[in-house]
């Protein structure tokens, strides 16, 4: 297999011109290595991305990065909170440093046209069919997690300290690190000193590492909402108490809590993404359900929020009449990821080193979520840091056009694999070495 050499890869594709020389690295000795292993990590990636698992259904994928993980030495112990991996390789007094990756991926069908594609379909939780894809690039976490790993338990001269790597269940659902943290993440193994993650991002050239210090990702709750009214006659309004107009009186009374509850400099999303109510046109039903999603940054923001929609709910239906109080029921939710300032900074110094400060630059936040935030809010300071993934020339040309380049969860997401998976480990192993101790 031809594959790209580590230093013309990392500098003469990517860097910029007068950028900092490789000797300026952490040990060289450490990322050399990532030449002669990158052919078994480029099998890896399209393994893992031709057998794709939903989440809660991981016992594959786990499988597999477990049993590497053992043959390297780490201390490997599966179904931590359903199928998540904690692999501990101890190397003397020093800091713990953690390392996560996601194993899960989505009910989406593929349609890339890539030779590896793939094809894998699944029962849901509902039992029913679906085709499943790595459509948001837990694929390049893993196998970049994967070569990570190989290259510090290969160099353990050059470190000390403790490398705890996390592979994490269900992501996507928001449910995996609650899962792990549940079952005793920071109790059973050691509490890190620090905790590191990237995340594939498509607005961005493979080969770039974007980095956003403090939120950088909001909470994200989903909230259900049941209105209750009382079902008769389209001919007869006045004998029913009528939930589709009372859940229409609501929508757009939850619309104030963003515009005219919260200062206009805290963001916050509330979207109403589902109605369902009524079966034919001249029946009033009994009920209206509404599928709620609510962002925010600040967790008093999101608290006072949170309590909006139901109050309004609960007002709405009392001014309707209803015959009974609404339901409102918190269904999924995640905190907003917050990456320590200095944390982020030091590492970015880092990385800068390596690949060049002008392949670094600042992003700012986004509405989207992620369950990495739950490690931060168990007490450790983490960063998450975005990994570019769209081959450079196809990325030049979007720029300047109106073209949208294909985003995470879309059937057409397919990271420049090769420049991806080498920066990214050359991303993690950077971080890695520069949070540990040193001989």
């Amino acid at each position: 297999m031809k594959t790209l050499p580590l230093l013309p890869l990392l500098f003469a594709c990517v860097a910029a011109p007068g950028g900092p020389a490789f000797a300026a690295a952490p040990p060289p000795t450490v990322l050399a290595g990532l030449d002669a292993l990158y052919p078994e990590l480029d099998a890896l990636y399209r393994d893992l991305h031709q057998t794709p698992e939903l989440s809660l259904q991981e016992e594959k994928t786990a499988a597999k990065l477990a049993e590497r993980l053992r043959k390297l030495g780490f201390e490997v112990t599966p179904k931590v909170g359903g199928h998540g991996v904690v692999a501990l390789l101890r190397n003397g007094k020093g800091p713990t440093v953690m390392l996560r990756t996601d194993l899960d991926g989505l009910p989406v069908e593929e349609k890339t046209g890539l030779a590896y594609a793939s094809k894998t379909k699944a029962k849901d939780a509902g039992g029913t069919e679906v085709s499943v894809m790595h459509a948001c690039g837990h694929d390049v976490h893993m196998t970049s997690w994967i070569g990570t790993a190989t290259l510090l338990a290969r160099t353990k001269d050059r470190w000390r300290g403790t490398l705890m790597l996390v592979g994490q269940p269900a992501e996507e659902i928001g449910a995996g690190a609650r899962q792990m943290l549940a079952d005793g993440l920071f109790t059973r193994f050691p509490k890190p000193d620090v905790a590191v993650a990237m995340h594939t991002v498509a607005n961005a050239a493979a080969g770039m590492v974007q980095f956003t210090p403090g939120y950088a990702l909001a909470s994200v709750d989903s909230v259900d909402v049941t209105l209750y009214g009382k079902g008769g006659h389209g001919a007869y309004p006045h004998t029913t108490v009528d939930p589709v107009v009372m859940a229409a009186r609501t929508v757009l009374s939850l619309q104030t809590l963003v515009s005219r509850e919260k200062s206009p400099l805290e963001p916050a999303v509330l979207t109403v993404g589902s109605i369902h109510g009524g079966t034919k046109s001249n029946i009033i039903p009994d009920e209206v359900r509404l599928q709620i999603t609510l962002r925010t940054y600040k967790p008093e923001v999101r608290k006072a929020l949170l309590a909006g929609i139901e109050r309004i709910a609960k007002a709405e239906a009392m001014a309707s009449g209803a015959p009974r109080s609404p339901t409102v029921n918190v269904t999924e939710g995640t905190p907003a990821t917050y990456n320590d300032p200095e944390l982020t900074k030091r590492l970015v110094a880092a990385v800068g080193k390596v690949l060049g400060e002008k392949n670094l630059n600042e992003t700012p936040s986004v509405m989207g979520g992620e369950d990495f935030s739950e490690y931060g809010r168990a007490g450790v300071p983490s960063v998450m840091l975005w990994l570019g993934i769209t081959e450079p020339k196809r990325f030049a040309e979007a720029k300047g056009t109106e073209e949208a380049l294909p985003s995470p969860h879309s059937p057409l997401y397919a990271p420049d694999r090769e420049r991806a998976l080498r920066t990214g480990v050359t991303l993690m192993t950077t971080s890695a070495l520069e949070l540990l101790g040193k001989p």
